[in-house]
Formats: structure tokens, C-alpha cells, sequence
């Protein structure tokens, strides 16, 4: 089963409101300090950790807000203070931080001590291809069966007015700057186009570096892979609560086994941590693994170990451009997914014409694509004309010029001008 919808999501939401008008009494009166708080929806990761990281070589005062406790070891291991979220301490230490750095939403610090003189920064987690925020009718779907029409306005209200909180919202580029204003709905001054420090990874160092690297933190977490292995990423995406379509039949598993098998690869699964579906192949089929965010909470710093991704709407074919990965796309549910959340463009902009509909139609294209010198030469040429496109900057340093970003609105921010 699914563990979140939207529909979900904004019953929860409605029921807090007093929880938030409390918090927004308590931020009135509390002076805002110094500290900078992290969080993220996704683990100790993401564009967060790579900004962490500048603010801490700057000395300073910086902390991670999460209630997971894998998650916590996590930060331990990496030097990184925490606190527990939902506690009074993570209440405290986000009513009286200066700065705060999340990637999913407000949610990922406490949400209830948001209010006051604060600069936000959302650094969301990944170029959009699928609609998000007020752009995705997903997004508002009403959590009651009654005057939805009415509750759904009421929560764009909310939306917009949470958002209204952001002060840094950074692009890859330009492009994706106004997909991004649209979808949050924030004045466009507070967009900057500086890079996703989520995918400094992928530029820092050479090639040969960075796949050293990659494949050496993959074979850390599945210890059989082989050195010599082609590693096929698939990572469908989050279907807003419904069942993933896309899950293979045990026919489906074993006509990719064989494939893989013929050219010494390996399936890696990842199927979204919000998404339902069991990728359980049966017991004969050898080339498949698991590597869901139980075992990987940030994929990204993987991408350069892998020799190709299978997704369907995922922003990983944005981020695996800048590789870059050759991509194949699997979209059984293209049609019903395009009217409920919709693309920006058209789907066939990124995907091309020859999408597979079913494991049927993909297995071909898998078996041509690792077999094929001229089919990994195209694709991957299709790849950095992707990167081409929405990535502005591929020098690593996008997390620097975020931080700056940040650092001179906080600068100038009236908390500032108030303590001087």
C-alpha cells in the first residue's frame, strides 16, 4: 500500500490549522538568532547536505532537524548536530533559527515555527518533468467528498500563502525557473538560477573519478555486484497513492533476467518511497536488486557508477543527463497520468517516440541497448541534448552560490538590521 497521498497529506494538514496559529503566536514573540537549520524529506542528502556542508566550512552554527533515528546515526557519522523534529527542542530550535534549508516542504523541519523574521531557503529535489505544486491538480485534491471545488481553492489559498514564506528558491536554469515560479507560486525575485546543489556530485572531480566512486559506494551496499557489470537503474516514479502499473508479471521478470543474464548486467530497483508496488521477482531470477531509500536514502551520488536508467516520469532522467546515462522509458499509464497530474510540454519532448508501454516492449530495448555500441551512442547523445537543455551550470559549485544566495538575504534580512 502507499504510505502518502495528497489527498491524505491535505486532510492532515487541515486538521493541524491550530497547531500552526499557535506556532505563528509563539514566533511573534521569540527573537529569531543565528543558527541555520536543515531538514529533509528524503534522509541526510540531497541539495541540504551539499549547502550544510559550505555553511559548516564557514563556521557556522548549523543543524539537522529529523525524527528517524537511522537517520540521526547518519548525521552522527557525518559530525552533523540534530534534534528531534516533532519535539519541543526541533519547535525551539525553528522559532529561533535565522535561516532554514529544506528540500521537500515545510514539513521537513517543524512546521509549526515558521513564521517571523526568517529566511527560507526550498531547494526542492529535482527538475520537474511531471507537474508540481499549484501547476498539478494532485496537488489540492480535496481530502473530504463534499464542496471539493470549495476546499480545494481554500487549500491553493494555503499553498500560496505557506509559499509565500520561501525567500530562496534556487533553478538549474532558466527554463526550469518558470516551471518553478508557476508551480509555487512565489514573487520571481526569490527564484535564482545558481545550479541544484543536489547534483554538485555529479560535476565535482573527472569522469573516471566520479564512476570510481559511485561504483564503489554501490558495491558497499550490494556486495555480489561484479566490477565488470553493466548496472541498469529502474526508478519509476510516485503514482499520488495508486498502485505503480508498471510492476513486472513473473513472465515479465524472467524475460528480463535472461537479458541481463546474456549481457552480464544487473536490474538495480528503486521504486519511490512514497509509491506502492512489489518488486519481489521470483526466486529464479538472479539479476535483479533491490536498492530502495532503505538502503540508499540519496541515489544521487550513485549515478555515475551506472551504465544506463530505465524510469518513466522521474526527474532522475534530468539528473542522470548531466552523466550522462543513456535513458529508456517505460510509461504504461502515460495517458491517465498526463490527465490527472500533467507534463510540462509534451511528454515525447524528453521521452521521444519510442516510449514502451510494457515490460514486453521495453525488454527488446534493454537487450539492444547493452548489446549495441551505436544504441548507447544515440541514446546518450539524447541524454546531453537533456542536460543541454535545463542545466545552466555542470561546474559542482552550485551549492556555493546558494549558500551566497542565502547568506545575503539573511544579511539583509529585518531580523538582521533589527539586532545591529
Amino acid at each position: 500500500m502507499a504510505s502518502f497521498s495528497f489527498r491524505a497529506g491535505n486532510a492532515r494538514k487541515i486538521a493541524r490549522l491550530p497547531l500552526y496559529a499557535l506556532g505563528r503566536l509563539v514566533t511573534a514573540v521569540v527573537p529569531r538568532g543565528e543558527r541555520w537549520v536543515f531538514g529533509c524529506g528524503a534522509g541526510i542528502g540531497d541539495g541540504p547536505l551539499e549547502v550544510w556542508r559550505v555553511a559548516h566550512a564557514h563556521g557556522h552554527d548549523a543543524m539537522w532537524l529529523t525524527d528517524d533515528p537511522a537517520e540521526q546515526a547518519e548525521a552522527r557519522r557525518l559530525g552533523i548536530p540534530t534534534k528531534a523534529k516533532s519535539s519541543l527542542a526541533g519547535f525551539w530550535a525553528t522559532a529561533r533559527a535565522g535561516v532554514i534549508v529544506v528540500a521537500y516542504g515545510l514539513g521537513d523541519v517543524n512546521p509549526y515555527a515558521l513564521s517571523g523574521r526568517v529566511v527560507i531557503a526550498q531547494l526542492w529535489h529535482g527538475i520537474p518533468l511531471k507537474r508540481i505544486g499549484l501547476d498539478a491538480p494532485e496537488t489540492l485534491r480535496s481530502p473530504v467528498p463534499f464542496a471539493t471545488d470549495l476546499v480545494s481553492r481554500a487549500l491553493g489559498i494555503l499553498y500560496r500563502m505557506s509559499n509565500r514564506r520561501i525567500d530562496v528558491l534556487p533553478a538549474a536554469s532558466h527554463l526550469v525557473r518558470a516551471r518553478l515560479e508557476t508551480a509555487f507560486g512565489v514573487p520571481d525575485d526569490r527564484i535564482v538560477v545558481t545550479g541544484e546543489p543536489r547534483v554538485d556530485v555529479l560535476s565535482r572531480g573527472t569522469a573516471e573519478e566520479r564512476r570510481r566512486d559511485a561504483r564503489g559506494l554501490l558495491q558497499r551496499l550490494i556486495p555480489d555486484l561484479s566490477d565488470s557489470s553493466a548496472l541498469i537503474l529502474y526508478a519509476p516514479t510516485w503514482r499520488d497513492g495508486d498502485a505503480d502499473p508498471a510492476v513486472p508479471s513473473d513472465d515479465d521478470w524472467r524475460a528480463i533476467d535472461e537479458v541481463l543474464r546474456r549481457r552480464d548486467a544487473v536490474l538495480l530497483v528503486r521504486s519511490h518511497r512514497l509509491g506502492a508496488g512489489e518488486y519481489a521477482p521470483p526466486a529464479d531470477v538472479t539479476r535483479v536488486r533491490e536498492l530502495g531509500a532503505d538502503v540508499l536514502g540519496d541515489i544521487t551520488p550513485a549515478l555515475s557508477g551506472l551504465d544506463a536508467l530505465v524510469t518513466d516520469y522521474s526527474s532522475l532522467a534530468y539528473d542522470t543527463a548531466l552523466v550522462p546515462l543513456p535513458v529508456l522509458y517505460l510509461a504504461p499509464d502515460v495517458a491517465e497520468y498526463s490527465r490527472r497530474r500533467g507534463f510540462y510540454g509534451a511528454y515525447r519532448d524528453i521521452a521521444g517516440d519510442d516510449a514502451a508501454s510494457t515490460w514486453g516492449e521495453l525488454v527488446p530495448q534493454l537487450d539492444a541497448l547493452l548489446g549495441d555500441p551505436e544504441v548507447v551512442a544515440h541514446r546518450t547523445e539524447r541524454a546531453r541534448r537533456v542536460s543541454d537543455h535545463v542545466h545552466a551550470f555542470r561546474d559542482g559549485r552550485a551549492a556555493q552560490r546558494v549558500y551566497a544566495v542565502i547568506s545575503a538575504r539573511a544579511s539583509a534580512s529585518p531580523r538582521r538590521k533589527a539586532s545591529r
